[in-house]
């Protein structure tokens, strides 16, 4: 099996705080921030036991590339990469909620329409849908942002009367949200992909509104195939799909949804690789660029380092 990080435990020089997330490991520096994407994976809001090999390096770059195609509509957080895991750039405020926006109706949305609700996060949908099938308009449908447990679905009304962000900024937030989803369409176009549905982060420092975490990776975002995909819909066959997805489906497959008391199923070597190979392949699909596996020596040392150089040049 190639390497894989699950965690790190550095400590820097002028450090401040330290924050594990469910994928990446946070360094604080005053002003400064330090994002490790790590090769953990969760699903259902649990981390899993074990880690992806290439999985942090792809979303990390995936994300450097997409803010960077991004930073005309919405500037973003990110200065530099200094590693293929790792981000640096400025810390803001978050806002607690996290903005998802679907062009399609899959997976979170489809289940709850399945159970027969019409109506996500206030936004209501019309009868006679199938899964998979393409919205009349692409619909936001807020979650919120919870540091620990499962994120729960939000209404426009109900962020703003719970004065989670207010209403000045909450329309700010949902004009770049369609603006982001727009463009990553776009750029979803020229690779023969569809993108489906998404969520972006947004902060703020100094009175500006950012976009901040990642984009458009396969951790934040749901990819089809566009080629095939409208004889899939007609024929009532699954569509092919990029994205995290398919370990959800597995999991559930195996009787697992992150509720209490159930056991997550053992991940082979097998189930681990072929996860590695899927997100390795999102990589090429979405960024038209050939993977390079990052590979020789230990990763950590090799992350520690990179971040240490970059700190010393800054500091």
């Amino acid at each position: 099996m190639p390497q894989a990080i699950k965690e790190t435990h550095f400590r820097f020089e002028n450090q401040t705080n330290f924050y594990r997330g469910k994928v990446r490991d946070i360094y604080f520096f005053n002003d400064l921030l330090v994002m490790v994407a790590s090769d953990r994976i969760s699903a259902f809001d649990v981390v899993l036991p074990r880690a992806i090999p290439y999985k942090g390096q792809v979303l990390n770059q995936i994300a450097s590339k997409a803010l960077k195609a991004t930073e005309d509509i919405v500037p973003n957080w990110i200065e530099t990469s200094p590693d293929p895991n790792v981000s640096i750039g400025f810390n803001c405020d978050p806002y607690m909620v996290e903005m998802v926006i679907r062009g399609y109706l899959a997976g979170h949305a489809w289940r709850e329409y399945r159970s027969g609700k019409r109506q996500i996060c206030g936004v209501p949908l019309p009868d006679g849908l199938k899964e998979n099938d393409r919205l009349p308009q692409p619909i936001i449908t807020p979650s919120t942002k919870a540091s620990e447990g499962h994120d729960e679905d939000i209404s426009r009304e109900e962020i703003l009367q719970q004065g989670l962000v207010s209403e000045q900024d909450y329309l700010k937030l949902e004009n770049y949200t369609r603006q982001l989803f727009a463009r990553g369409t776009e750029i979803a176009a020229k690779q023969d992909l569809i993108l489906v549905d998404t969520k972006y982060e947004f902060g703020q420092k100094d009175g500006q509104i950012y976009l901040i975490d990642e984009a458009h990776t396969p951790d934040s975002s749901r990819y089809f195939y566009a080629d095939g995909y409208q004889d899939r819909q007609d024929q009532g066959e699954k569509q092919k799909q990029l994205s995290k997805e398919f370990v959800r489906q597995w999991l559930i497959e195996n009787g697992f949804q992150g509720k209490d008391n159930q056991q997550i199923p053992e991940m082979t070597d097998e189930v681990v690789n072929s996860i590695s190979d899927r997100y390795i392949e999102l990589f090429e699909r979405i960024t038209g660029d050939k993977f390079v596996k990052n590979e020789g020596g230990d990763i950590a040392e090799r992350i520690e380092r990179n971040i240490k150089n970059y700190l010393d040049i800054k500091q």
